[in-house]
């Protein structure tokens, strides 16, 4: 039986109720692990940390997942807070960014979903748009849009043409981080995908995968870990 490549998906830390439980728990939408699962490969939970800690993690890793999330702090990207954006998760983005850095210097295969994408650009010194309106159905509906992939690119390997993928997210990519690449538009020119041409395996997609069936990116996600 061959091995299948261990993935981590980063979580996060929110009050939860389950059964007679109302408690502090580490969480995240059971679409990202099941994504992983189905793709072939093995999913391991990732709670925030101290950043020192990235490093030792991602070295036991074949591969990992940023996921997505709450929106980052704009002081991360050198911008001041503006009305649309929400709540900081300081601690969520500092173990993020260390899981990313983690990830790059070491060759790891990188996804980053939603704020996972917009993350990775901060971390390689983009910039974000802080509200954008119509890529979300309503507060807590995930809608759908197309998004068209950039020819010659990773993504336009994987998906070429048109996808129709699920959107859920107010915020976007403004200024490219250092090397990536946009691979997919929406409609209105938003940066939908992103890329380190060079780069082991590293991509960002601004949509959901892990609400729909569509397995294309996480499955060369899961090819990459395994090294093939």
């Amino acid at each position: 039986m061959v091995d299948r490549p261990l993935i981590g998906v980063s979580t996060y830390r929110e009050v939860a109720r389950w059964g007679v439980w109302e408690l502090p728990a580490a969480l995240v939408p059971a679409g990202y692990p099941r994504l992983v699962q189905a793709a072939g490969g093995l999913a391991a939970l990732l709670p925030p940390d101290d950043p020192a800690h990235a490093v030792a993690a991602v070295a036991r890793l074949d591969g990992l997942v940023i996921a997505g999330g709450p929106d980052v702090e704009p002081g991360r990207y050198g911008a001041e807070r503006e009305p649309g954006t929400g709540p900081p998760a300081r601690a969520r983005d500092a173990w993020e960014l260390a899981l990313i850095g983690a990830a790059l210097a070491a060759g790891t295969p990188l996804l980053g979903i939603c704020r996972g994408m917009q993350l990775l650009n901060v971390a390689l010194g983009g910039t974000l748009v802080q509200h954008l309106e119509g890529h979300a159905e309503a507060v807590g509906v995930f809608g759908t849009h197309p998004v068209t992939a950039v020819p010659g690119t990773r993504y336009g390997a994987l998906a070429p043409g048109a996808s129709q993928v699920p959107t859920y997210h107010h915020q976007a990519v403004a200024r490219l981080g250092a090397g990536l690449v946009a691979s997919a538009h929406a409609p209105d020119g938003t940066v939908e995908a992103v890329e380190l041409p060079g780069a082991r395996w590293v991509l960002g997609v601004q949509w959901h995968p892990e609400m729909g069936e569509d397995l294309r990116v996480v499955r060369a996600l899961v090819a990459a870990s395994a090294g093939s």
